[in-house]
């Protein structure tokens, strides 16, 4: 009997994400978890039975990081490859849809989807085809069969399919609303992803998640895997579990199974707090008591409500939070109505965690 086709998916990973060259102030950095983690995730490929890996895009959370970044997202990607395992990234939208510092990723056993196409491996007497093209940033609803033809997939004999993307389903689900995607046009319909594909592998969505029905409840023909980011990434993703997936492709046309494995995400924390029911020293007595009360590793949002006076600020003060708060976490103290007086913030600029959960 053959064994099952092992593979390794992983996505939203966005390294360099809170991690500067140069850092004026020494604390936690975030960019350290997401680099933790994304060790972690592709470790599994170097210990264990592993045939393939797949990133389902956005390696990177910028366009164009440093050479340094791109060197400790590479480097792992090329060590499994060393090891004869073929690996595959799609290009995310953080990428603007192209792997930056694409010269340190040569290597034979390493496939970028730069366009449309198809890669075909045979890994112990089964074909797998895998199709697929970068984010597409215009319209992908009405552009997505055209797309499709275009990886030229059905000039591909093969046992199982396997479609990479970095984009929504409709079905897909995001935020403490549970907002499901539709009918918009960066949206994917269900019934335009030809049954032949084993499933969809796709990045993009912050929640792991495996749409099996379409938006009627109808089962789906081709299932669609969302493994989520590698870190929670935005205080919208306050509880949900981060991490990667293993998926089993059988002997057989189209059987497959898959597990999800947990990533240790950082704790998160929100709380709304009114200046106007509080004196300088209830306020800081309040933030104080938050990071107290919270776990060591925690990262914390403290929004401030109504008229401010220079008291208050004084407490909120970075330099001063700085000498209150655990080197341990990250704690954000800002005020409710906008930013443009003496935003305070022990540890990192609200804004910037502040992604889309499809980011």
């Amino acid at each position: 009997m053959l064994e099952p086709i092992r593979v390794l998916f992983v996505a939203d990973s966005h390294l360099g994400l809170d991690l500067p060259l140069r850092p004026r102030v020494g604390r936690r950095r975030r960019g350290l978890d997401f680099l933790a983690n994304y060790s972690t995730a592709l470790a599994t490929a170097l210990s264990t039975r592993i045939d393939l890996v797949v990133h389902g895009g956005d390696v990177f959370n910028r366009s164009a990081p440093h050479a340094s970044v791109a060197h400790q997202a590479y480097e792992p990607l090329k060590r499994i490859a060393d090891l004869g395992i073929p690996v595959f990234v799609v290009p995310g939208n953080h990428e603007r849809s192209r792997l930056p510092h694409a010269r340190l990723l040569t290597h034979r056993n390493i496939h970028v989807f730069e366009g449309p196409r198809t890669f075909g491996v045979q890994i112990r007497g089964t074909r797998v085809a895998l199709s697929g093209f970068p984010y597409e940033r215009d319209d992908v609803r009405a552009k997505f069969t055209t797309l499709l033809e275009q990886t030229r997939w059905r000039d591909h004999d093969a046992d199982h399919r396997l479609l990479c993307i970095h984009h929504c389903v409709e079905g897909a689900t995001v935020g403490p609303g549970d907002f499901t995607f539709t009918t918009a046009s960066d949206v994917i319909r269900c019934r335009d992803i030809s049954q032949t594909f084993s499933a969809v592998l796709s990045g993009h969505i912050h929640r792991h998640q495996v749409l099996t029905k379409d938006l009627d409840r109808r089962p789906l023909a081709t299932p669609v895997l969302y493994p989520g980011s590698i870190e929670r990434t935005s205080f919208a993703e306050i509880g949900e579990p981060k991490g990667f997936m293993s998926i089993q492709l059988g002997p057989d046309i189209g059987q497959l199974s898959w597990d999800f494995h947990d990533l240790p995400a950082r704790p998160m924390e929100r709380y709304e707090l009114d200046a106007s029911r509080l004196d300088s020293d209830t306020l800081e007595r309040s933030i104080l008591g938050i990071v107290a009360n919270a776990p060591a590793d925690a990262v914390i949002s403290i929004r401030v409500a109504g008229n401010l006076t220079d008291a208050h600020w004084r407490v909120m003060s970075s330099a001063y939070l700085r000498t209150k708060v655990p080197q341990t976490m990250n704690v954000d103290v800002v005020p409710v109505h906008g930013f443009a007086r003496h935003l305070a913030t022990a540890e990192t600029p609200a804004h910037s965690l502040q992604h889309t959960l499809f980011d």
